[in-house]
């Protein structure tokens, strides 16, 4: 299999497109097999040569800084492009064939079972939790893309019976024209509008991750998912719809919903949702109705599938209990980007007094969100960075004790200061890090430091 992806490659007049962990990783892949072929590279990044010193060593490498040249990408055969570059502002129609990625590549040229797992919200926890599900059922599972490493760093590993779990973003999705064999899609939430040229776009680029599958492949989708009905897919036969509210698919597929507590596969009780584990939220129950669904996709041990998931332990910083402090708990949900997954969080944890919100400004809309605090029984709310800013300014005037502060320390410190004991201090941002913090894992390790400092 990766005898053929080099044969493929060999000939090909190729451009690297974004030089960051992935551009890398295709880097390397490529300078490995071929350490005579030119490979070129295309980034904003004008210290990248500086970052990079390796770069300029290669002979058989030219580097090409600043703005993106279309004219100059349609001379290459293959531009393999990085998920974080946007081409949201140029036209890409004579290029958009010859634009592929790390993740395609590895479908065309790969023929063992892919599981795809996409959605605006819960990506990584159930990505990671099939590949621990496969593994208690002694299937060779590997957990590649987002939340694991790039495709092409561990594609030697990869054998004609290993499973691999593939957690991906729109952004990797949005050039494919390729599709896993069975493909999720979580939800689809309002993000990443400053990539896309519109919420239709984000929406096309997601329903790529099965848009090219064939009759014998698996779709599983939340059928009640409101940006989800709205495309009108062409569903298969083997499709399965997914539904926490006992909502049913008017299409011939099979469903998993909750009745009276309990998550059916059609008519077969699977699980009672109030089990002991460690996942706690509707959210997290919607993901394993999907983990439960590729189980019984695969035909794999329910028991084992079952004690899977309930030993499965929480992700880093999502609603990550932190500590107890003079009586107050403290959480780091900073994985919460997006206004509906801070309100699965409250709703979640339940007794939140103080909650920690803000960052960049992606131009989601915020109406309904700030509804939701004012009607809320969160006594404080403290903002931060732009986002923070506008529901600051929404509801300075409300009864909610609100606070601005330009920093994450400050607002820390104003939250040991004012939080009720025997209450939780929620950082869960509904926003995204960008511009602010390296990311969302520096965000939380962030709030972690300060709340636990001087204990």
């Amino acid at each position: 299999m990766v005898n053929e992806l080099l044969d493929y490659l060999e000939d090909k007049k190729i451009i690297i497109l974004g030089f960051g962990k992935q551009g890398k990783s295709t880097y390397n892949f490529i300078r490995k097999s071929f350490p005579d072929k030119f490979i070129d590279i295309m980034d904003d990044n004008l210290k990248l040569l500086d970052l990079n010193p390796e770069l300029e060593e290669d002979i058989f490498c030219e580097v090409i800084l600043g703005k993106i040249d279309i004219e100059l990408l349609n001379k290459y055969d293959l531009i393999i492009k990085s998920p974080g570059i946007s081409l949201k502002n140029y036209n890409c129609n004579e290029i958009k064939n010859k634009i592929t990625s790390q993740y395609e590549l590895f479908l065309k040229f790969f023929n063992i079972l892919t599981i795809g797992v996409t959605g605006t919200k819960g990506k990584s926890t159930t990505s990671s939790l099939i590949n621990r599900v496969l593994l208690e059922n002694n299937k060779k599972s590997i957990l590649l893309e987002n939340i694991g490493v790039p495709i092409f760093d561990d594609i030697d590993e990869i054998e004609e019976d290993t499973i691999a779990v593939l957690e991906v973003s729109s952004h990797t999705l949005e050039y494919a024209k390729f599709s896993p064999k069975i493909a999720i899609m979580l939800n689809i939430y309002e993000e990443h509008l400053d990539h896309y040229k519109s919420f239709e776009d984000y929406i096309s680029a997601k329903f790529n991750i099965a848009k090219f599958q064939n009759k014998n492949d698996y779709f599983i989708y939340n059928c009640e998912n409101e940006n989800i009905k709205k495309m009108r897919f062409l569903y298969k036969e083997n499709d399965i719809a997914i539904s926490v509210n006992n909502i049913t698919s008017n299409i011939n597929n099979s469903n998993i919903y909750i009745k009276n507590e309990y998550i059916y596969y059609n008519d077969e009780k699977i699980m009672n949702i109030n089990r002991k584990m460690n996942l706690k939220g509707i959210h997290n129950i919607n993901n394993i109705m999907f983990v439960i669904a590729v189980s019984k996709i695969l035909n794999l041990d329910m028991t084992k599938t079952l004690n899977a998931i309930c030993s499965f332990q929480p992700l880093e910083h999502r609603l990550e209990f932190v500590a107890k402090i003079d009586g107050v708990l403290y959480y780091n949900d900073s994985i919460a980007t997006i206004p509906e997954a801070t309100i699965n969080g409250v709703e979640t944890l339940k007794n939140v007094n103080t909650l920690i919100l803000g960052g960049k400004d992606r131009k989601i809309s915020l109406k309904e969100f700030i509804k939701f605090l004012e009607e809320s029984n969160i006594e404080n709310i403290i903002c931060l960075h732009t986002t923070g800013k506008i529901i600051y300014e929404n509801l300075k005037d409300s009864k909610k004790r609100i606070f601005y502060y330009d920093d994450l320390k400050s607002a820390v410190e104003k939250a040991k200061a004012i939080t009720r004991k025997n209450t939780i201090c929620l950082l869960s941002p509904s926003a995204s890090s960008y511009g602010f913090y390296k990311n969302f894992e520096e965000r939380g390790n962030l709030f972690k430091k300060y709340v636990l400092e001087d204990c």
